[in-house]
């Protein structure tokens, strides 16, 4: 999978996308992440990409000139990749080559905006099955309104907040998205966790619906017990205890 951030601040994304999980994916080769600075873009000598309001406001709007050309830019590299990877594999087997306007590229362009869907695990599933996910990730007033009706396929936001840009939810969402990817982390530990769309005995789960609580050693701390039940060794009554907690 394929992970393209159109951003402002690039370097914003170098601690938490060279550590832990997505690191390792990353070395793998289970995802690439590509960050594009979309103020390359801008055309006047001053890298311009905002603009004031037609009819007045306050703050200032991200151009849709600037945007377009950087998705633009973004999808043509992406599609000659694939490309490139499909007749490398199917070299020897000429008749499989699909026809160059058969592009079969699973991709979305999302925009990062406030009032966008509010992003959930069920999306990070749906996004973790994608060749290639485009993130857009604004700042100032917001975007000029042409980005929302035609440049992008949704709009997700993390969250009933304000924050300064979208660089952040953009870490969010690759985040989550990442470690479902086949080979980021063992299987079973995605089978139970909190938001988990399946649980392991097939019941389907809500989003009401978190992980029971847990214990390790010492089994007595300052007088504060684990429960008896975990260390019965009874795999039933742990079980149904667990499933008792659940919250």
């Amino acid at each position: 999978m394929k992970i393209t951030i159109l951003t402002l601040f690039p370097d914003m994304f170098t601690g938490p996308f060279s550590e832990s999980i997505i690191k390792r994916a990353r070395e793998k080769g289970l995802v690439e992440i590509e960050l594009i600075n979309f103020r390359d873009f801008a055309t006047d000598k001053h890298k311009t990409v905002d603009d004031t309001p037609y009819g007045g406001g306050p703050g200032m709007l991200i151009k849709v000139d600037v945007i377009d050309r950087a998705i633009i830019h973004t999808q043509r590299l992406s599609s000659h990749a694939y490309e490139d990877s499909l007749q490398s594999r199917t070299s020897k087997r000429q008749s499989l080559h699909p026809p160059k306007d058969c592009l079969c590229l699973k991709r979305k362009t999302v925009l990062l905006a406030p009032a966008g869907q509010k992003f959930d695990q069920k999306k990070a599933y749906e996004y973790s099955k994608l060749d290639e996910l485009i993130l857009i990730c604004g700042h100032y007033e917001g975007f000029d309104q042409r980005i929302h009706d035609h440049l992008v396929d949704e709009e997700i936001s993390i969250g009933n907040y304000v924050l300064s840009g979208g660089e952040l939810p953009a870490m969010v969402i690759a985040d989550s998205i990442i470690r479902l990817l086949p080979g980021a982390i063992r299987p079973e530990s995605l089978e139970s966790e909190t938001f988990n769309a399946l649980s392991t005995d097939n019941r389907r789960l809500t989003t009401d619906d978190y992980d029971y609580h847990q214990y390790t050693r010492p089994a007595e701390y300052k007088g504060w017990k684990v429960p008896e039940e975990l260390l019965s060794g009874n795999h039933a009554e742990i079980k149904k205890w667990r499933e008792g907690q659940a919250r």
